[in-house]
């Protein structure tokens, strides 16, 4: 039962019934209409701004978890990168340097991929260009430890050939110091022991009992063992490799054989007085790439400077040589 409302009329003193007009009522359905059409647009707008949805907040989550996980592989990426830099600067700097070989130029080492778009399909995206970004950077990572490491392989080989060469070269005095009565004669102009002429002297005179025990100087494989070269008479050669030959004249005696290898310091044969001789000693050459050449550049791997400097003043004297 709808309620009927009243109103006190001071003219007649007594209360009157309200009567609504149909046009007013119209009037108050339609504020309150529009009134409460705002009030939920309202409602609504506000609250897709300000009050998340589970689905929003899962999407919020989402890509936060994405940003964290972006700045750690962006950090992983500079530390990488700087690693890489320092290695390359080694390699350039101090091992290709060492070994001699050339440095790998920045511009191929930092080179990127061209010809046709690699990242097309990444294309389109919202963050696309922070993807496409960090692909190239990735793949251009990629491409610089293909390079380093394909560097490094070579320094390797070079390493071990330069370890190889090092162990090759006749780098020792072939008679021991102790076993060594004195060093007759040098590499150059010396007088011949049979014409008493001037002549070129190829190797070094070593002045020793017989029998006193002859080192290889190097590691390598005994070419000759026999005494069929005209004035050397028994006499080894060993093949160093790398150009390297070094010789052994007037042998007593032999403690290898053709084709054997042998390591520096090893026992190879004795002093003795064969071939064209005057007295017992070691004649002993050097050759490099077919030449021979002066041996007192090479026994830096057995004497002390002043040795050298001894044996050194000892070789430069003109004096007659055994041979």
């Amino acid at each position: 039962m709808s309620k009927v409302k009243y109103y006190y009329d001071p003219e007649s003193l007594s209360y009157r019934k309200i009567e609504r007009k149909k046009r007013r009522t119209f009037k108050y359905i339609m504020v309150f209409l529009l009134a409460s059409s705002l009030f939920a647009f309202g409602f609504v707008f506000i609250g897709s701004h300000y009050i998340e949805s589970p689905k929003e907040k899962a999407f919020k989550r989402e890509l936060q978890n994405m940003q964290f996980q972006y700045e750690i592989l962006n950090k992983k990426m500079a530390e990488a990168e700087a690693v890489l830099a320092n290695v390359a600067d080694r390699d350039n700097n101090i091992y290709r340097v060492y070994f001699e070989a050339n440095p790998i130029p920045e511009a191929q080492r930092r080179a990127g991929f061209g010809g046709i778009n690699r990242y097309k399909d990444l294309e389109g995206f919202d963050n696309s260009k922070l993807i496409i970004e960090s692909n190239k950077r990735l793949d251009i990572l990629q491409k610089q430890i293909v390079v380093q490491s394909k560097s490094l392989d070579e320094i390797a080989a070079l390493a071990e050939e330069k370890e190889k060469l090092l162990a090759a070269i006749p780098a020792i005095q072939p008679v021991s110091n102790e076993d060594l009565t004195r060093m007759a004669s040098g590499y150059g102009m010396r007088t011949d022991p049979f014409t008493k002429a001037r002549k070129m002297h190829w190797g070094m005179d070593f002045t020793a009992p017989r029998g006193t025990p002859i080192y290889a100087s190097g590691d390598g494989k005994v070419v000759r063992a026999d005494s069929r070269a005209s004035g050397y008479g028994k006499h080894i050669r060993i093949d160093h490799g790398f150009g390297y030959t070094s010789l052994y004249a007037h042998l007593y005696k032999y403690n290898v054989r053709k084709n054997q290898k042998v390591k520096r310091g090893d026992l190879i044969g004795f002093v003795g007085s064969t071939g064209r001789s005057e007295a017992p000693h070691l004649h002993y050459e050097i050759f490099k790439d077919g030449k021979r050449i002066n041996p007192i550049n090479f026994y830096y791997g057995s004497l002390t400077a002043e040795e050298f400097s001894k044996l050194l003043e000892h070789a430069s004297l003109e004096n007659q040589s055994l041979d």
